[in-house]
């Protein structure tokens, strides 16, 4: 790839989710997939699977086109250009699997792309299974490293230490090109582990509005978050040791939690609002 196969940008960020190991119940892949749907991106590059892929572990899909007729579908890692209305930087959204091979080459291959767009800063997406309770707004951790002055409001900071993901090693090799980094995890409840879940989507999306400091378009993941809580209150209705179980989580938060949180948390989403309503974009 060339400059010249590069269109015009706009100063862009790059935002990242990858599914699998890193994206518990699809809400950080859905994310990303939600802002490709609702800003009409458009494809800037297709990496060829074959080199990051076990097809035994992600195998390809067979789908049926309007003709019925058999299509396959491989884990091709896809870069796409947004050029959200109103803002006045453009985005670079990149769907994948984790890959199964050569995690540092596929870094490479992706931050090479994005560095030739004109990329400063990477925003990574991930999601993990916690003992959190349905019953409250899903937390939101994060970290940046040190190239980044962004402080994302209600975001707690990251301590974790363990085995990573994809996400850490393409944080990591950014940071040694001289990118700014933030990177935001939801947690969603484990009892409630089958995808989707829009609610832990729909927190990942305000804490990326706030890092990005314009209105992101909702379309109908309230309508979806709401769904979904209500199936999760029948979950509960209809299970009593689930109920006991997540009585005992709401305890552990309301203790942990600060006295201000509530009120915070308000304020943000008041302020999400003003931004949309300012753009005309309040869904």
């Amino acid at each position: 790839m060339t400059f010249d196969d590069i269109p015009p940008l706009r100063d862009p960020w790059l935002l990242a989710a990858f599914e699998g190991w890193n994206d518990a119940a699809d809400a950080a892949s859905g994310t990303v997939a939600h802002l490709v749907d609702e800003w009409d991106a458009e494809v800037l590059v297709e990496l060829d699977p074959e080199e990051y892929y076990d097809f035994q572990v992600n195998r390809p899909v067979l789908r049926r086109d309007e003709d019925d007729n058999g299509v396959l579908v491989w884990p091709t890692p896809t870069i796409y250009v947004a050029r959200p209305r109103g803002a006045e930087r453009d985005v670079l959204l990149l769907r994948a699997s984790e890959p199964n091979y050569k995690w540092r080459g596929f870094c490479s291959t992706i931050l090479g792309i994005a560095s030739l767009a004109g990329v400063s800063e990477v925003i990574t997406l991930g999601a993990l299974l916690a003992d959190t309770p349905h019953t409250r707004p899903v937390p939101v951790s994060g970290s940046s490293n040190g190239m980044s002055a962004r402080v994302v409001p209600g975001v707690e900071s990251s301590h974790y230490s363990g085995p990573v993901g994809i996400n850490s090693v393409l944080n990591e090799e950014a940071t040694k090109l001289g990118l700014s980094t933030v990177s935001l995890w939801a947690a969603v409840p484990h009892y409630l582990a089958e995808p989707p879940c829009p609610k832990a989507t729909l927190a990942l999306l305000g804490a990326v509005e706030d890092v990005l400091s314009i209105p992101l378009p909702q379309g109908v993941l309230d309508e979806l978050s709401d769904a979904w809580q209500r199936g999760a209150e029948e979950v509960m209705e209809d299970d009593e040791e689930i109920a006991e179980y997540v009585k005992a989580l709401e305890s552990e938060r309301d203790t942990s939690d600060l006295p201000e949180a509530s009120g915070d948390a308000i304020a943000r989403e008041f302020e999400r609002y003003l931004r949309r309503r300012q753009t005309g974009d309040d869904r």
